[in-house]
């Protein structure tokens, strides 16, 4: 069992600011054990919305939630679509003392109605699979290697990790695009994928990859937003500022899980992926994403110029930099020099997988990954 403290205390902060929180992530990562450990020990009900009898209950929503007190936890959400009217309403009523907690996979009508029927009364906090800060540096390549889905991480081998994942891909094609309301072929989609594991760490080229499948260019943008919102990619949006120059304006993308995008690449252990033609890429999208769950609330881009200057993590609220280099003594480039004058960066980092920690200059450090957790710091 990982403890997922911060997660935790996210939640319950969140639940204490807003009447309902809507907790989403991926299917199989770990929502329904970490509300389920939120129940313990307060007032609480708990609606399953795959239990055939939670679901019957459903039916009538208002009936089922009124009169209800402490923390309700409803669980895939998205099944019940008439939820989210109900629960406005009653959340609105003077003598509600009930708070809600909604657990959703991230489904396009999931997401619409929280933000537009809830407006003002919902708090989205997004999970995912494992971080970096939620296990011992121990397990930081296999975190890399095998993903943060709980059950791909926590496997007893290798192999049966990746047996896991695979069954993953599979279910998710053929399941569970149509629970989230995409009406997409399992079989173009698997392609298309498989296809886009090939640009993972790269700028988005839809029309290469449409006309490599066959397809429109629309149907590759329309397949990428189905991943996008079913929080198995990520598009990293471009940083835009008045420097003079040609900027790339196009979003680089990433897979989410490392873990999956390994399985769509055929890499099973440590020692196949040390000599695959990805291994740069994967270890540039594994830092990136563990980057990102340091500043959960932070806006984030990549910035880059056509003539070659370019910086892989950029948040803007803290005037930081991250560049991530697999090396084993990066140094100082002027493209980091450069980016660091274009976005008057108060401090850059570099992290690479070392063990020591140094200074280059004022403004530019070097960090293990395995000390990344400290950033935030």
């Amino acid at each position: 069992m990982v403890a997922r403290e911060a997660l935790s205390d996210r939640v319950t902060r969140a639940l204490r600011r807003s009447p309902i929180v809507a907790l989403i992530g991926p299917r199989q990562c770990g929502k329904t054990t970490l509300a389920k450990t939120l129940l313990e020990g307060r007032p609480s009900t708990y609606f399953d919305l795959e239990d055939p009898t939670a679901a019957l209950l459903m039916q009538n929503p208002m009936t089922a939630l009124s009169g209800l007190s402490g923390l309700v936890v409803i669980d895939e959400a998205q099944r019940c679509p008439d939820l989210f009217p109900v629960l406005r309403v009653l959340v609105d009523q003077q003598d509600c003392s009930a708070s809600y907690l909604i657990l959703g996979s991230a489904s396009p009508e999931h997401s619409r109605q929280a933000s537009e029927t809830l407006a003002g009364r919902v708090e989205i906090v997004e999970m995912g699979g494992f971080d970096c800060g939620e296990i011992s540096r121990d397990g930081a390549r296999s975190l890399w290697i095998r993903g943060g889905f709980p059950r791909s991480f926590l496997a007893d081998s290798d192999e049966d990790s990746l047996a896991w994942r695979r069954n993953f891909v599979r279910t998710f094609l053929e399941r569970d695009l149509a629970q989230l309301g995409f009406a997409i072929s399992p079989q173009a989609m698997g392609r298309f994928w498989t296809m886009l594991s090939h640009y993972h760490a790269q700028t988005w080229n839809g029309n290469e990859i449409a006309s490599s499948m066959g397809i429109a260019p629309n149907t590759a943008r329309r397949y990428l937003e189905a991943l996008e919102q079913a929080l198995m990619i990520r598009r990293l949006l471009p940083w835009y500022v008045n420097v003079g120059k040609r900027l790339v304006k196009t979003p680089k993308i990433y897979f989410r899980d490392s873990g999956l995008f390994h399985t769509l690449q055929g890499i099973g252990a440590y020692g196949d992926l040390l000599v695959h033609p990805k291994l740069g890429a994967s270890w540039e999208g594994y830092v990136l994403e563990q980057a990102l769950r340091i500043f959960p609330r932070e806006d984030a881009y990549f910035y880059a110029v056509h003539s070659g200057s370019e910086l892989d993590l950029y948040i803007p609220t803290r005037r930081l930099g991250i560049e991530i280099k697999r090396q084993d003594a990066p140094k100082v480039t002027r493209s980091m020099r450069i980016a660091t004058e274009d976005l008057e960066l108060d401090r850059l980092l570099i992290i690479y997988p070392g063990e020591r920690r140094y200074t280059l200059d004022a403004r530019i450090d070097v960090i293990p990954e395995s000390e990344l957790r400290t950033v935030g710091e």
